[in-house]
């Protein structure tokens, strides 16, 4: 993704900013989206590695919430609700094809 992000266009036109800079922080957003909520199941326990990654799960949503609320000036209790219907949906999908 950042690989696409800082090659999708130069900034001049659009006023995105640096290319390398957007790639990188889409890079990192990425790995850190992708490593946080995995890395609890490295904890021997399953059922406390399962706990702590709804933990963490949960503060990431919570922190898209804020993030949406902060940039795309929305109310917070829509972002939340946006935020927190979204996860659900995917949880319900993940839940249906686990026991598929």
């Amino acid at each position: 993704m950042a690989f696409s992000e800082g090659l999708s266009d130069t900034g001049e036109l659009t006023g995105r900013g640096n290319p390398a800079v957007r790639g990188t922080i889409t890079g990192v957003g990425t790995f850190l989206g992708g490593i946080l909520h995995t890395l609890p199941f490295l904890i021997p326990s399953y059922p406390l590695a399962l706990y702590v990654a709804i933990g963490v799960v949960a503060f990431e949503l919570l922190a898209l919430a804020i993030l949406r609320w902060h940039f795309f000036e929305t109310s917070f209790a829509r972002s939340f609700a946006s935020v927190t219907l979204g996860g659900a949906a995917i949880v319900a999908v993940s839940a249906a094809l686990g026991t598929a």
